[in-house]
C-alpha cells in the first residue's frame, strides 16, 4: 500500500448519550442499540459529507470499513458525496469485522463513575497488568485489537500493493494502526493516547517508506470539516480511557 488512511466515523447517538451521561454524573449510559447498531446523528452525517470533499480531492483505490452501522454508514456517505462530484473512488466500501470497536466486556455502557463504583477491582487490575495488556472480563485488551488488525493489513500489503487504501472505523484504531504501520512502542503508544484528540469525522493518514515502515503524514486533520463549516466533535470513551 502506498499510502493508509483512517477515516473516524461521524458523531453517533452513543457519542452523545455517552456526553450527556458523563456530564450528569450518572453511572450507565443510556443507549438502546447494541453497540453494532448506534446510528450517527445528523451532525454526524454531515461530517461524513465533508469528509466526502477530503475523498473528492484525495482519492483513494480501496475502502475498508468497520461493520458497525455508524462506521459503515460514514463510508457510504463519503463515498456517495465524493462520488457526485466524479471522484474515481470506489462504489461501497468493503466491510471487514476485525476493524469494529473495541469490545468492553463488562465495562460497556458504564461512565467513569460507574467503572469506578461497579468494578473498583478491575480498576486495581488494569493498573497492575498496564493499558495496552489489560482485558476487562468479557472484553478486548489492546493487544487484542492489534492482534485482529495485523493479518488485515498483511492482507492488503499483498492485495492492495501500491494503492491508496483508506479504512473507516473507530477512534481506536488510530492508535492500532500508528502500532502496526509506525512501529510506535507501547510506552510511546500510550503517551500518545493520553494527548491526543481523534475528532469524529477526522482523517489519520500514512505513506510508505522505502524501508518498509509508513511515516505519519495526515494527523487527525479536520481542514475539511472547517471549508464545510461542518462542526467537528470529539468523545473521550469513559470506559476505555479507565482501561
Amino acid at each position: 500500500m502506498a499510502w493508509v488512511g483512517l477515516l473516524r466515523h461521524g458523531q453517533s447517538t452513543g457519542n452523545v448519550a455517552r456526553e450527556e451521561a458523563e456530564s450528569d454524573g450518572r453511572e450507565v449510559i443510556d443507549i438502546a442499540e447494541r453497540d453494532a447498531d448506534v446510528p450517527l446523528t445528523p451532525l454526524g452525517e454531515e461530517q461524513a459529507e465533508a469528509a466526502g470533499e477530503w475523498l473528492a480531492r484525495s482519492p483513494v483505490d480501496l475502502v475498508v470499513a468497520s461493520p458497525y452501522r455508524r462506521a459503515a454508514e460514514t463510508a457510504r456517505i463519503a463515498l456517495a458525496a465524493a462520488s457526485r462530484q466524479g471522484a474515481p473512488v470506489p462504489r461501497e466500501p468493503v466491510i471487514d469485522e476485525r476493524l469494529r470497536d473495541r469490545e468492553l466486556g463488562v465495562l460497556d455502557l458504564l461512565t467513569t463513575r460507574g467503572v469506578r463504583e461497579r468494578w473498583p477491582d478491575e480498576l486495581r487490575r488494569k493498573q497492575r497488568l498496564g493499558k495496552f495488556y489489560y482485558r476487562p472480563p468479557g472484553g478486548e485488551s489492546w493487544a487484542d485489537v492489534v492482534l485482529r488488525v495485523r493479518p488485515l493489513l498483511r492482507e492488503l500489503h499483498a492485495d492492495a500493493a501500491g494503492k491508496r487504501v483508506l479504512f473507516v472505523a473507530h477512534e481506536m484504531t488510530v492508535f492500532t494502526l500508528r502500532y502496526l504501520l509506525e512501529g510506535v512502542p507501547e510506552p510511546e503508544l500510550l503517551r500518545a493516547a493520553s494527548r491526543t484528540e481523534v475528532a469524529n469525522g477526522s482523517i489519520t493518514g500514512w505513506s510508505a517508506e522505502p524501508d518498509g515502515r509508513y511515516r505519519l503524514t495526515e494527523e487527525q486533520e479536520t481542514v475539511h470539516l472547517h471549508a464545510t463549516a461542518t462542526e467537528p466533535t470529539e468523545d473521550d470513551d469513559a470506559a476505555a480511557s479507565l482501561t
